[in-house]
């Protein structure tokens, strides 16, 4: 069977309180507020930073920008 490549970026936005504000864990996973799901960077980038200024004044709010196609394909 030949290997697949993925050409397809996709970015995942998400947040939620975490337990300490230097770190990225959070208090309640499955709390976790997803934004969405976007096919280039600059779209995630916009609705991170519409989230993160949103809740700017709770610093135990974090979003977060997660590369889908680095953990569907680790290699490339």
């Amino acid at each position: 069977m030949e290997e697949t490549e993925i050409k397809q970026a996709l970015y995942l936005v998400m947040g939620g309180r975490v337990k300490d504000p230097r770190n990225i864990e959070f208090q309640d996973p499955e709390s976790i507020h997803v934004a969405g799901v976007y096919s280039d960077y600059e779209a995630a980038e916009d609705a991170w930073r519409g989230n993160a200024q949103r809740t700017v004044d709770d610093a135990e709010m974090k979003y977060v920008i997660v590369h889908l196609h680095k953990l569907l394909e680790p290699s490339t």
